[in-house]
């Protein structure tokens, strides 16, 4: 593959994840992260939670793939968001993260993808940006 040539604006990657309870009890034992505010109603709700949130982290986790799908892992410089609006997780069935990734700003090389993550049409992650390398020859280098 030779250099992207990106456009800002440019749409580069979709993607969804649906999340349900099973996912919080895989991810909560790869981190280590066993608040309870991620697997039992009553904590959540006692201390003023809508309910089970999803772990912030796995959120931004996901929020990256289709990025990554794109570009490539080894493309990719930098990556930072903001935990704008909590993901709660209901009891049954499950919540679908949809997720929109553009190119916010193109540079020497490098692009900035800023990616857009909502649940029920509602914004979950602000300032979502990523900084992926625009040349796969450079990623190899680095």
């Amino acid at each position: 593959m030779s250099d992207e040539r990106l456009e800002v604006g440019q749409v580069v990657a979709t993607g969804s994840h649906d999340i349900d309870r099973d996912a919080l009890v895989h991810y909560a034992g790869a981190s280590g992260d066993f608040n309870p505010i991620h697997y039992r109603d009553d904590v959540a709700t006692a201390v003023g939670l809508p309910g089970v949130l999803a772990h912030g982290m796995l959120t931004m986790g996901l929020a990256i793939q289709p990025v990554v799908e794109r570009f490539g892992v080894d493309r990719v410089i930098e990556y930072g968001v903001r935990f704008t609006r909590p993901v709660p997780v209901p009891p049954e069935g499950a919540v679908r993260l949809e997720l929109e990734a553009k190119v916010g700003q193109v540079g020497d090389g490098e692009a900035r993808i800023d990616v857009t993550a909502k649940v029920d049409g509602q914004t979950v992650l602000g300032r979502a940006q990523v900084r992926v390398r625009t040349s796969p020859s450079e990623a190899r280098r680095a």
